[in-house]
């Protein structure tokens, strides 16, 4: 995660345009087009290793990407496991299990197939089994000792954009506090991008991981420390996801326009490697944990109000995005309004199928303090533009009520 490790000596916000500071060193080698899982055992073998550990989950088993993969693992010889234990959040329990079986079959390579979830807890394997300690021992940034084994990562869903990312998401399965932990070591050193596997993606997930991968085009391009590479990133992901996405809900077999989405995903997670994420995460976190209400629709809900409310200061960012995507209108330069964009984002989650109103999900204003503090601590909410605290941000969830 190179951009944000100088975060904190880069926190100030203007509206200068010279270009920010920035360390980008891409580790990851992206691999993207159909078919491309078949290549899966050649790009492995590559890494000089013989034993392979796959984390996936029963779903992507079901739908044969796991069969696929190891099929072309074992045709080059490699040895393979498979821990299929990974789960929606992830936790330190299915972590743990992850990493008492690693212990029993003794990997030399982790492979993450399956949706973000997967990957992540792949690299929360990673950490405890190639330093030791606990999952907490990593919360942070950079807190590895050593060397950690090399990973491939196999996403079958367009969203987190975890292949392109160093942080994994675990979560306290006891205070359901995510735990962000991140370390250059922790980036894959492949990622394979094959459209084809996100056919087999049911609508809601669809729904879900494109909203969630929408959200983090537009929140990386206001972030504190956006600079030009996470700006280069923001673009070609805002272009690709906010064309493709209704092109998905409309006709889910489209094979172009799920590639678009999972490409768009893969810049996304770039972006957030090198700008962070802001309020719309921090507000969202706090309603998945209190009312299990999932990620997708929890950031979906927000991240109107969220552009709103960074738009009032910072509406010639958003401009700049816009003027390159769809609704090019109302202006000379073709650039949204916020308040277009704010639309254009609800219209989106309508089309999705999502709830735009808290209260769908049983959240009451009686909830709204305490919903406000906890996404005050959240570690995006350092990164909005605008800076909250919880009084702004239970204004924002009220908003959203």
């Amino acid at each position: 995660m190179s951009g944000p490790r100088a975060l904190e000596t880069h926190l100030d916000v203007s509206h200068s345009s010279a270009p920010r500071p920035f360390d980008w060193n891409l580790r990851t080698r992206i691999i993207y087009g159909n078919d491309t899982i078949d290549r899966l055992g050649e790009l492995a073998a590559g890494l000089n290793v013989q034993r392979v550990l796959v984390v996936s989950d029963p779903g992507i088993v079901d739908a044969g990407h796991v069969e696929h993969g190891m099929q072309s693992l074992r045709g080059s010889g490699l040895t393979t496991f498979l821990f299929d234990g990974a789960r929606e959040n992830p936790t330190t329990e299915h972590v743990d299990r992850g990493v008492e079986f690693a212990r029993e079959v003794r990997p030399e390579l982790i492979v993450g197939l399956g949706g973000g979830s997967s990957l992540d807890c792949a690299k929360g394997i990673n950490f405890i089994y190639s330093r030791g300690g606990r999952i907490s021992d990593y919360w942070g940034v950079d807190k590895t000792t050593g060397p950690m084994l090399p990973m491939i990562g196999v996403p079958t869903t367009a969203g987190t954009g975890s292949e392109l990312q160093s942080f994994a998401l675990i979560s306290d399965p006891e205070t359901h506090v995510k735990m962000a932990c991140g370390d250059r070591q922790a980036s894959c050193a492949i990622a394979v991008l094959d459209p084809k596997l996100t056919l087999t993606q049911p609508a809601q997930v669809t729904a879900l991981t494109g909203i969630d991968a929408i959200s983090h085009a537009l929140e990386t391009w206001v972030t504190r420390p956006r600079n030009p590479v996470s700006l280069m990133c923001g673009r070609q992901a805002w272009d690709l996801l906010s064309v493709n996405f209704r092109r998905v809900l409309d006709d889910p077999d489209n094979l172009d326009a799920r590639g678009g989405m999972l490409l768009g995903a893969a810049w996304a997670g770039l972006a957030i490697e090198n700008s962070m994420l802001g309020a719309a995460h921090a507000l969202a976190n706090p309603l998945t944990a209190k009312f299990d209400t999932p990620h997708g629709q929890a950031v979906g809900a927000m991240l109107p109000h969220v552009v709103r409310f960074n738009g009032e200061e910072y509406g010639p960012w958003y401009g700049e995005l816009t003027a390159a995507g769809p609704g090019r209108k109302g202006t000379p330069s073709g650039q949204m309004s916020v308040d277009e964009l704010a639309a254009f984002v609800e219209q989106l989650v309508s089309a999705a199928g999502l709830q735009l109103k808290l209260r769908a999900w049983g959240v009451g204003r009686e909830h709204i303090a305490e919903l406000a503090e906890s996404a005050a601590r959240q570690w995006t909410a350092r990164f909005n533009p605008r800076p909250v605290d919880a009084a702004s941000l239970a204004r924002l969830y009220e908003n959203a009520l």
